[in-house]
C-alpha cells in the first residue's frame, strides 16, 4: 500500500500552473478553429469497439483499451483517436450534404505510448473537413494546422507532404507480389536493404523495383516530384495521378500559407490503413519530431451510412510549447474583517469588479489566515477606499514556487 498513490506508467497528471498553461493553449486553438468556421463537437469517451475501430484497419487496434459493457454485454473501447468519431457524427448524426467543418479538443487514451517516456493520455485538438474532394480542402487543413501551431509560438514549422496513393497504386496493380505489408514496414523504416530483399523475394523487377528502391530517398524540395515522375513513366497510372495531386497541393499551400518550409516525402505512409490521398506532417524546427499529422480519408463514413470526401489533422497539445500565463493573484481579507457594513459592502463590490475584469482574487476565510503562495498583491483600505498594492514576500504563507508536471 506504500505505493498505492503512484500513477500507471505513461499516465501523467498536470499540476498548476502548467495545467492553466495547457488549458490556455486549448482555448486559443479552439478560438482559432471557431474563427475559421469549424463547429465544435464533443465525441464520447467510450463507444462500442466496432464503431471506434471501423475503417482504421490495425492502426488503432493495439492502442485501444477494451472492456465489456455490463448493460449490453458488448465490447466497449476507450477512444484513442477522434477522427473516426467525427466521421460517424458527420455521417449519422448531422443532416445535410454540403461541406461541413468540425473540430474538437479532448483527452484520448493510448494502451501503449507511441514514444519512450511519452504520455498515454494525449490532449488532442483537431479539425475535420467533410464533403470537399478538391485539393483546396486539403490546403485549408494544412493552413489551419500551421495556424494552430502558431498559437503555441511555432511560427515557422516544416511541413512535409506525402501521398499514400503512390504506394497504394502499386499494391492495387498487383505489383508487390503479396509482400505489401512487409514492404510497407520497410518503407516506414526507410530500410533500403530490406526493401531490396523483399522485392527480390517477390520477383519484382524493372520500373517497379527501381521506384521502390528510390522511394525512401524521394524526400526534399520540389525536385522530388520531377525525380519521381521520371521513375514513374512505366508504372500504373495511379502513381502519376498521385504525384500530380501532391504537386498541385504543394502549389496551393505555397500560395495560401506563409512562413512555413514546405518539403515532400513520398515514402511517408502514416495512417496507411485509412488514408486515401495526400498526407501531411508538421515538424517544429527546435523540437526534432512530428508535432501534428493529417491527411485525406475519403469514404471512412461509408460504414455509418454515408461515404463522404474527408480531410483533417490533429495535434497533441501536450507536446507543444506552453504559453506563459500570469499565475499571480490578489489577496483579499475576510469580509468579516472589514470594520463596518459600508467597508464590507465596498470590499465585496471591489472583489466582484476585479474578478469581472479578469483578475484572480483569493479571499481569506478567517481573519488570521495569511496570503497563499500565488498571491503577489493584496487589497487594503486606504484613503477611504479599497486599493490594490504589492504584497511583500514576507507576508506570504509559503515561498512562491512553480510545481512541476509529473509523470508515472
Amino acid at each position: 500500500m506504500t505505493h498505492a498513490w503512484r500513477l500507471p506508467d505513461g499516465i501523467d497528471e498536470v499540476l498548476p500552473p502548467d495545467a492553466w498553461a495547457l488549458e490556455t493553449l486549448r482555448r486559443r486553438v479552439l478560438d482559432l478553429f471557431r474563427a475559421w468556421g469549424y463547429e465544435y463537437i464533443e465525441p464520447p469517451l467510450i463507444e462500442y469497439l466496432d464503431s471506434l475501430l471501423v475503417g482504421f484497419g490495425g492502426d488503432l487496434e493495439l492502442q485501444t483499451f477494451r472492456m465489456v459493457d455490463q448493460r449490453s454485454g458488448r465490447m466497449l473501447g476507450v477512444r484513442a483517436d477522434m477522427t473516426s468519431q467525427a466521421a460517424r457524427m458527420d455521417a449519422a448524426s448531422l443532416a445535410g450534404n454540403g461541406s461541413r467543418r468540425l473540430c474538437y479538443a479532448g483527452t484520448v487514451v493510448h494502451a501503449n505510448p507511441t514514444r519512450v517516456l511519452e504520455s498515454r493520455v494525449p490532449l488532442l485538438a483537431g479539425a475535420e473537413l467533410f464533403g470537399c474532394p478538391g485539393v483546396e480542402a486539403d490546403a485549408e487543413v494544412v493552413a489551419l494546422m500551421a495556424a494552430a501551431l502558431d498559437c503555441a509560438g511555432i511560427d515557422a514549422p516544416v511541413i512535409e507532404l506525402g501521398h499514400v496513393g503512390v504506394f497504394r497504386a502499386l499494391a492495387d496493380a498487383g505489383k508487390l507480389g503479396g509482400r505489401e505489408r512487409a514492404l510497407f514496414d520497410a518503407l516506414q523504416r526507410k530500410s533500403e536493404p530490406d526493401i531490396d530483399a523483399l522485392a527480390g523475394e517477390a520477383g519484382i523487377k524493372g520500373a517497379t523495383r527501381s521506384f521502390l528502391h528510390a522511394l525512401p530517398n524521394l524526400m526534399g524540395g520540389e525536385h522530388v516530384i520531377e525525380d519521381a515522375r521520371l521513375l514513374a513513366r512505366r508504372l500504373p497510372a495511379g502513381v502519376m495521378r498521385s504525384l500530380d495531386e501532391i504537386a498541385e497541393l504543394g502549389h496551393v499551400v505555397r500560395r495560401c500559407v506563409s512562413g512555413v518550409e514546405l518539403r515532400f516525402d513520398l515514402g511517408e505512409l502514416s495512417g496507411y490503413g485509412y488514408h486515401t490521398g495526400p498526407v501531411f506532417t508538421a515538424f517544429g524546427p527546435a523540437l526534432g519530431r512530428a508535432i501534428a499529422r493529417g491527411g485525406r480519408y475519403d469514404g471512412l463514413g461509408r460504414v455509418y451510412g454515408r461515404a463522404r470526401p474527408a480531410t483533417g489533422f490533429d495535434v497533441n497539445l501536450k507536446q507543444l510549447p506552453q504559453p506563459t500565463v500570469d499565475v499571480g493573484a490578489i489577496w483579499a481579507p475576510a469580509l468579516d474583517a472589514a470594520r463596518g457594513e459600508r467597508r464590507r459592502t465596498a470590499l465585496a463590490a471591489k472583489i466582484a469588479a476585479l474578478r469581472a475584469s479578469g483578475e484572480r482574487v483569493v479571499c481569506a476565510l478567517t481573519r488570521s489566515e495569511r496570503p497563499v503562495a500565488e498571491c503577489n498583491r493584496e487589497l487594503v483600505f486606504v484613503s477611504d477606499r479599497w486599493r490594490v498594492r504589492t504584497l511583500a514576500t514576507s507576508e506570504m504563507s509559503s515561498p512562491v514556487s512553480k510545481p512541476k508536471r509529473t509523470r508515472g
